[in-house]
């Protein structure tokens, strides 16, 4: 019975290890060539794996997979950002919500030293008109997320409704594209404008902050649907 356990407890080490080492392998694949551009195989192959069925044994479809890697770093991120909402209380200042949403993710990238695809990976995914509902679910699915976006829209300035949902699409645009631009030049040993990822979290903050507190230029405002003149997660 002890040797049944035993063997139990080392066949689970190994699946473990299987899959952290597919989801890695995943995870830069994606990051590097484009969800759609990468197979199965492929991924099994760069994790070592001589099965070929080896992603679909352990995780099943590729969106199931790209749900396990966002899923993979859900905790620490979320993690972050509890700590900084800690802090922040009912503050009335639109940076504080700003900084407490941009925070996070920068945060966790120096956390995981280089090089890193996260970001790079959470934009192809973003941008895929399929698998991005993944990540929009997922972020949803997280209370402290809800708490800094709902913040965030008690600070806004009044705005028309439609410049409202324009500079949310800007805001999202930075937040998703720009950590990915920085962590691709980094992994290519490109020069990046700032020394560390808190900086450029500074960095980003700022012209998020300035988006939404910028001028609008009287009559320039088109029309569009009022619904969407909220920020979203």
């Amino acid at each position: 019975m002890v040797n049944m356990a035993a063997g139990r407890a080392v066949r689970a080490e190994q699946v473990s290890a299987t899959r952290e080492l597919i989801l890695s392998a995943a995870e830069r694949l994606f990051a590097e060539r484009g969800v759609n551009s990468v197979s199965n195989r492929q991924v099994s192959e760069a994790a070592g794996q001589g099965n070929n069925a080896a992603v679909g044994y352990h995780f099943g479809t590729k969106a199931d997979l790209v749900r396990a890697i966002a899923r993979k770093h859900a905790d620490r991120v979320e993690e972050i950002r509890v700590r900084l909402l800690a802090g922040l209380g009912d503050s009335p200042d639109l940076r504080d919500w700003v900084d407490c949403l941009v925070r996070p993710v920068p945060e966790h990238l120096a956390a995981l030293g280089g090089p890193t695809w996260f970001a790079r990976f959470c934009a192809q995914v973003m941008t895929d008109p399929v698998l991005h509902q993944i990540m929009v679910e997922e972020s949803l699915a997280s209370p402290s997320l809800r708490r800094i976006v709902d913040g965030l829209n008690r600070c806004l300035p009044e705005l028309p409704a439609e410049v409202r949902a324009e500079r949310g699409d800007m805001a999202r645009h930075l937040l998703i594209h720009l950590p990915a631009e920085r962590e691709r030049a980094l992994a290519e040993n490109r020069p990046v404008p700032r020394a560390s990822w808190h900086d450029y979290a500074t960095g980003l903050a700022d012209a998020i902050v300035g988006i939404w507190l910028a001028p609008v230029t009287p009559g320039k405002a088109g029309t569009g649907d009022p619904g969407e003149g909220r920020a979203r997660a």
